[in-house]
């Protein structure tokens, strides 16, 4: 068996403290474990890979729509094959280097294999017994696959195994209407490909807010079909190597058939943690598999830590990322520092783009009560630069505290929504979260910025904002 002074599972947000580590103390020895290609799943199956094909799905749309613009150009092709190509060599170059730098660090043992507890502290990884007193669990996540009669049945992509393909499917239909199926629904359209999404709760994308939904759906789908509400039920093979989907709708029972060339499940992520047996070690899971972790990111067990993914709660590369910094600090520093997750942002790359962080209108209601909330409404299409670049019905919605300034939250959806927002974010994590350096702060002019200092500018009450927003957008 061989002893470690730590153990790391999973080669993402976690390689942000190995450097840290060694530094402190060059004769720790670390074993770093991961069954797949090094560099976590942002990097090797998700925001990285999904980017490199997004923003050519991008410039096919300005391209588009560039002759509003008194420009005419003509898009002759596009080269799905290249573009799939480019992605995957960027991608390779970052896996090869960061494998090259595990492989030669003289105090990391760099195992590429799967990792499961058998014992408390105590793990096989391949043909080796490994223990240590301290671990780390960043072991990521998968594709929640449904359990839909037929499925298994025919061959069908998830945003891990499209990332391999070399040909442009005819059709696809994309089950699942949340942001990975937004994304690759954007880039398969864009591409050429007839794209059906069929998503099972009322609304596309059913996180952001019901107006960002509303308008999310409404420009998607002059590229797209949508179809909310419904179940899949059944997939089957249609011949001539085609499948056909078969989806219910929720409230009637009426059913609709969809043949495609190609099925993307894009219905969420699921727990990896079957293969890592946990329990074996004493360390607890909730119901669906996630990881449970205190404030601290402690798991049940002493001096193991679960973060990212593993525990479920924030799917995303940046929370990953701070959560291991936290971790950091409370496994070596003794901070104990408490998680924080009073401002989440989030972006979905889809077309129109969108981006969100903090409290959506109901939940700030419904925490500070109607009269305590402000909301803030302002359309790109009202500003100079937004004329300019001819966004319209795009806006950012803003919610503040009634009194103190506070910001509550923000709601964006338009062109470079995922810069934009950052000006909230940074203010959120203040000590005092005012949006007051916002009206006070002088914004270049004509600049797409001006957008987000004019919601913050045009405050109302709840009641007033929805009969603002009646009359823009409808």
């Amino acid at each position: 068996m061989k002893e470690y002074d730590v153990i790391i599972i999973g080669t993402g947000s976690a390689m942000g403290f190995v450097s840290p580590i060694a530094d402190k103390n060059p004769e720790t020895k670390i074993a770093i474990i991961d069954k797949d290609e090094p560099g976590g799943i942002c990097l090797t199956r998700a925001c990285i890979p999904s980017k490199l094909l997004i923003y050519p799905a991008d410039l096919v749309r300005l391209v588009e729509s560039i002759g509003k613009f008194g420009i005419d150009i003509e898009l002759k092709r596009v080269d799905f094959k290249k573009i799939m190509e480019r992605m995957r060599g960027i991608i390779s170059a970052h896996i090869n280097n960061i494998r090259e730098g595990l492989s030669s660090s003289p105090n990391i043992d760099y195992y590429r294999e799967v990792a499961e507890f058998i014992a408390p502290y105590t793990m096989k990884v391949g043909n080796e017994t490994i223990t240590s007193k301290m671990i780390f669990l960043g072991t990521g996540s998968k594709p929640m696959i449904p359990p839909v009669k037929g499925l298994n049945d025919v061959d069908y992509q998830t945003s891990d195994t499209l990332l391999k393909m070399t040909e442009l499917p005819e059709s696809m239909a994309i089950m699942g209407g949340g942001f990975i199926s937004a994304e690759y629904a954007h880039f398969f359209s864009a591409m050429g490909t007839k794209v059906t999404i069929i998503g099972r709760n009322p609304r596309l994308l059913p996180d952001e807010e019901p107006e960002v939904s509303e308008l999310a759906k409404k420009e998607m789908s002059k590229h797209m079909d949508i179809i909310t509400n419904h179940e899949v039920v059944e997939v089957q093979s249609a011949g001539g190597g085609k499948k056909k989907v078969i989806a219910m709708d929720r409230i009637n029972g009426k059913k609709t058939d969809i043949v495609v060339e190609e099925i993307l499940v894009a219905t969420g992520r699921a727990s990896n943690t079957d293969i890592l047996h946990p329990e074996k070690s004493g360390i607890k899971t909730d119901k669906k598999g996630w990881i449970v972790v205190n404030e601290y990111f402690e798991t049940s067990q002493p001096d193991i830590w679960a973060f990212g993914d593993a525990h479920g709660k924030f799917l995303f590369k940046h929370v990953a990322n701070y959560e291991a910094r936290i971790v950091y600090y409370n496994a070596f520093q003794n901070k104990k520092i408490r998680s924080d997750y009073h401002a989440i942002p989030h972006a979905v790359f889809s077309h129109p783009e969108i981006a969100g962080v903090g409290l959506r209108e109901k939940e700030a209601i419904e925490k500070y009560g109607e009269k305590n909330v402000l909301i803030g409404f302002y359309r790109y299409q009202d500003t100079a630069k937004g004329q300019a670049i001819g966004a319209k019905d795009g806006f950012v919605k803003v919610i503040v505290e009634n009194g103190t300034n506070r910001i509550l939250g923000a709601h964006i959806i338009g062109p470079s929504a995922s810069v934009l927002i950052q000006e909230v974010i940074n203010l959120m994590y203040t000590p005092e979260q005012s949006a007051t350096p916002i009206s006070r702060g002088m914004h270049i002019h004509p600049a797409l910025s001006e957008v987000v200092e004019k919601a913050f500018g045009s405050l109302m009450e709840p009641a007033h904002y929805h009969h603002v927003l009646e009359e823009h957008l409808h």
